[in-house]
């Protein structure tokens, strides 16, 4: 594809758009909805999902990604692929609707069976827009991704907002969930004007199968890692307890979601039209590692040094319980930054087994970390967590670029310059903070600090790390003119 670049840095750019709108519509819907509701109409929600979640990594079975990574998919492919998902996502409405009673049971909350319930439809719209949305990024439509996506994030958010404030309390929350998926089922049908024929028993789909079964057992083993310390939470300590940790849980993985869905999505999509031109690849693949750390570093840094102020002002005063728990959790921005898009590299390889097994002897070690921390609470949870998975980050990365065209010294390479631009901007922020923040009350003083952290940052960054002429190419790209150097490279 001779113009991928150029598509690339577009749909990239589309994306990214489109999240940091997601990005405040989901800050602006959490501080609206954190003043109507209760942590514990929070809870009750976040009791279900946390076994439901576990249900929705079987939703597509990996048959999107697949779809993707695949270098040809036939129209017989496609349909065949249709069905199978929407067949698995009946099954998983099923498997949810008779789970309603068990979970209800194991937390002794009778309301959770309705909700539950409820929340299974969920399972047949997602899976009916799965493979429009594959075909989407196939033919890198990024920007109709984007639109869809902010479009069906507003509908839901100001579906929830009406029911809270009408006073329908967790049930606001349990419409939004399942706006979501059929206003994207919806627009994803729009947008491709694809109807899917019969499915055919020999269509050669048996490489992609077994390509998404690995993948979703992947998630799956990766899900019980991140979301266990949730149930045993709920479990223990109760609804409010699961409130308070679930809301600074939220904060912390909003910018983790946001990012590594607009990069995420647009990087895979590149990278597998490249695995078989490893130097292209390596190019591309460094280019969105140092974008992705140059996004997140200073939203690590802020929620660490700021967390009270980020905390009063998105949440309100009565969550001031969260401020510790989202401090400690903060860390895992740049965890997740430094090793999700690892996960592009892998999958544009085609290498899900070896990301398998890296989950296999990660798992274990993340649930015995909460089961240790758990008897101190929703504190020592967090800080087990976030321990955690920072040990885990370099035996992480060595492992997943052993034997590809990317080596560890450029993995260092690439995060050494934002790094020391971050750490030297996080210090003099934190001075401003300690000099003048007593003066300010919350907003005005988050506002200081995050200019100053930013400012700082940026600057550093592009004049004094030398990325200037790196995100210059971005812009030439966007632009549609041709960049000096062929490709996407990480600046010398």
């Amino acid at each position: 594809m001779k113009d991928l670049r150029q598509r690339t840095i577009r749909g990239g750019f589309a994306r990214l758009c489109a999240q940091a709108a997601n990005f405040l519509l989901r800050a602006g819907s959490l501080m609206v909805l954190a003043r109507l509701l209760d942590p514990k109409d929070f809870g009750l929600v976040g009791m279900v999902t946390a076994f439901t979640g576990v249900l929705s990594l079987f939703r597509d079975f990996g048959l999107s990604s697949a779809a993707v990574q695949h270098t040809t998919v036939t129209e017989e492919q496609s349909s065949t692929l249709f069905w199978i998902n929407l067949l698995v996502g009946a099954l998983l409405g099923l498997i949810a609707v008779a789970m309603a009673p068990i979970i209800a049971a194991f937390y002794h909350e009778r309301r959770l069976i309705a909700v539950t319930v409820v929340l299974a439809a969920g399972f047949l719209f997602n899976a009916a827009g799965v493979q429009h949305s594959a075909l989407l990024q196939r033919q890198l439509r990024f920007t109709a991704l984007a639109v869809i996506g902010v479009v069906s994030l507003i509908t839901g958010t100001a579906i929830a907002i009406l029911g809270a404030k009408a006073g329908y309390g967790y049930w606001a929350l349990v419409a939004m969930t399942v706006t979501l998926p059929i206003v994207s089922t919806t627009g994803f049908w729009l947008a491709t004007a694809w109807v899917p024929g019969m499915p055919h028993r020999r269509s050669g789909i048996r490489s992609m199968m077994r390509f998404g079964g690995t993948l979703t057992l992947n998630g799956l083993v990766a899900y019980v890692a991140y979301n266990t310390e949730k149930i045993l939470i709920g479990r223990f300590w109760g609804a409010d307890a699961i409130g308070i940790y679930g809301r600074a849980y939220q904060l912390v993985n909003i910018p983790t979601e946001n990012l590594n869905s607009a990069v995420g999505e647009v990087a895979f999509s590149a990278l597998s039209r490249l695995q078989d031109d490893p130097s292209r690849l390596k190019s591309y693949f460094l280019k969105g590692y140092s974008l992705v750390l140059a996004m997140t570093l200073p939203m690590t840094l802020a929620c660490v040094l700021f967390a009270d102020d980020v905390v009063f002002v998105l949440l309100g005063p009565k969550w001031k319980d969260a401020v510790p728990i989202f401090r400690l959790l903060a860390p895992t921005i740049l965890t997740f930054a430094l090793i999700n898009p690892l996960g592009w590299l892998l999958y544009s390889l085609g290498l899900v087994n070896r990301s398998l097994k890296i989950a296999l002897v990660f798992a274990p070690s993340i649930i015995a970390g909460y089961v240790i921390g758990l008897r101190y609470g929703p504190k020592g949870v967090a800080f087990a967590y976030s321990a955690v998975m920072t040990l885990w980050v370099i035996p992480f990365i060595a492992w997943c670029v052993h034997g590809t065209v990317v080596s560890f010294r450029d993995i260092l390479v690439t995060v050494a310059r934002p790094l020391a631009s971050g750490v030297f901007a996080g210090l003099l922020a934190f001075g401003v903070r300690v000099l003048c923040g007593h003066f300010l009350s919350p907003l005005p003083r988050l506002v200081v600090e995050a200019s100053v952290l930013l400012i700082a940052f940026y600057g550093l960054l592009l004049f004094v790390a030398g990325q200037k002429s790196l995100y210059l190419d971005l812009v030439r790209g966007l632009k549609g003119t041709q960049s000096v150097v062929e490709g996407i490279a990480v600046s010398a």
